[in-house]
């Protein structure tokens, strides 16, 4: 009998796993991410991204009025933020807080849930990390540092070894996992990403002094005289453990800017901590301004001398696809060594530019030299040159916006999101159009 009874448990045993594993596997997910969403650690990351994209980008002037400047549009199908995401993604970090403040609505939106980056997963993936209210109150974040203070208990959830923070303002294709590597056979606390630059710009920058292991003695912010031409890239790896002390201690000093480059960092070499500094020899600018963001779309266009290739198989940069048709190029079209990205209709002639999503260039019309942004419509005629045109603007015919340098007139015109420049008006070479411009008038 008792024979019996165990061999038609063995007999059935298999059936009854088949039958029931969907059961526990379905009900053994949710428990893991209710456990999730309460707060519970289900398996600490070794490293996690706190992304900073809450910069208002004010020297970028009509290109940020209504848009944070990591959501600016770059090299054709991209956004800044596109470059910190990527990089995060082809170096195997999978979870990443973006902190947004200044104007996120376009940034929000365009990073959703993740996807374009491969961050859209169940545990980790991309979070949107805006200031909050909280028990105690809400506050805006009041610097860098109070940005990641503000968001302790987000790292908290992952409980990582090590956390990197990153600047959404930026354009740099870099593998931070060698980053990583570094850091651990240094057995450093603190880490940052540095490049050298020429001694004449030095002053410009946060500089890093490091004795010959590349350990960190002192640090310089933007000196009169610098010591260093090891200029930080605003790139740091922390001990998670370290991160947090030093943040706790920076919110309670009622005097500190709550900042990483004024506070955190100083106090760090205060108390003598193992802090090393990466040398990082790729392609990295920052892109605050409207000469730097026009030349670093201009050498996109030359990846085998500039160092920035997005045509890289090795090392893509992703982005959220536009969703356009494809671009077609009329029988009377010029075009020379451009970019020309989904959507656009080109019946002009366009030399040396970048043409975003959707942008139509009419007969007659010249293009040079130039970014022009997604939606834009250049007129019959028209002549852009050496500037900078966002997205949805309007060139009516026979109007000229920039101009090709030459003696004194070297500067970059730029034209802001959804302006209208009338028919034979004249932008000159250093104008910042805010608002629209009537048929034949002139702004220098």
């Amino acid at each position: 009998m008792t024979y019996f009874f165990y061999y038609k448990i063995i007999k059935f045993l298999p059936l009854i796993c088949i039958k029931t594993l969907p059961f526990f596997l379905f009900y053994g997910t949710i428990y893991t991410y209710n456990l999730f969403l309460l707060g519970g650690n289900i398996m600490a990351k070794e490293i996690i991204a706190m992304l900073l994209a809450g910069g208002q980008g004010s020297r970028l002037y009509a290109l940020t009025q209504k848009l944070a400047k990591p959501a600016v549009p770059f090299g054709g199908k991209y956004r800044i933020i596109d470059f910190p995401l990527s990089n995060c993604v082809n170096s195997g970090i999978d979870t990443v807080g973006v902190l947004t403040q200044y104007q996120p609505l376009v940034l929000n939106e365009y990073i959703g849930n993740g996807q374009p980056w491969d961050l859209d997963r169940l545990y980790g993936g991309v979070h949107v990390l805006p200031p909050y209210q909280q028990a105690s109150g809400s506050d805006w974040y009041k610097g860098t540092a109070n940005a990641i203070y503000q968001n302790i208990s987000f790292i908290e959830r992952y409980d990582p070894e090590y956390v990197i923070i990153l600047s959404g303002d930026q354009i740099c294709k870099q593998d931070y996992s060698d980053f990583l590597r570094f850091h651990k056979e240094k057995g450093a606390e603190f880490s940052v990403a540095v490049m050298e630059v020429p001694w004449e710009e030095a002053p410009r920058f946060g500089l890093m002094v490091a004795d010959e292991n590349d350990k960190i003695t002192e640090f310089q912010e933007k000196p009169k005289n610098p010591k260093s031409n090891l200029a930080s890239m605003g790139i740091y790896i922390f001990n998670w453990d370290i991160l947090k002390q030093y943040l706790e201690e920076d919110e309670a000093d009622p005097n500190s800017e709550n900042d990483f480059g004024n506070n955190i960092i100083p106090n760090l070499l205060r108390d003598h901590r193992k802090m090393y500094a990466y040398h990082f020899s790729g392609y990295w600018k920052d892109v605050g301004t409207i000469s730097s963001l026009w030349e670093a779309n201009m050498e996109v266009l030359d990846p085998e001398h500039s160092g920035i290739n997005l045509f890289d198989d090795d090392w893509k940069i992703y982005s959220r696809n536009s969703g356009m048709t494809g671009h077609k190029i009329g029988s009377q079209a010029v075009i020379e060594n451009s970019m020309i990205t989904d959507g656009c209709r080109i019946n002009g002639t366009v030399k040396h530019s970048i043409l975003y999503a959707g942008v139509q260039v009419e007969p007659g019309a010249v293009v040079e030299d130039a970014v022009v942004m997604g939606g834009t419509v250049i007129k019959a005629g028209a002549q852009v040159s050496h500037c900078i045109v966002a997205e949805n603007a309007l060139i009516g015919a026979n109007a000229v916006v920039g101009a090709m340098p030459s003696g004194d007139e070297k500067g970059v015109a730029t034209v802001g999101p959804g302006v209208q420049i009338g028919d034979n008006a004249k932008i000159g070479p250093n104008a910042m159009v805010r608002e629209n411009v009537k048929g034949g008038e002139q702004l220098c």
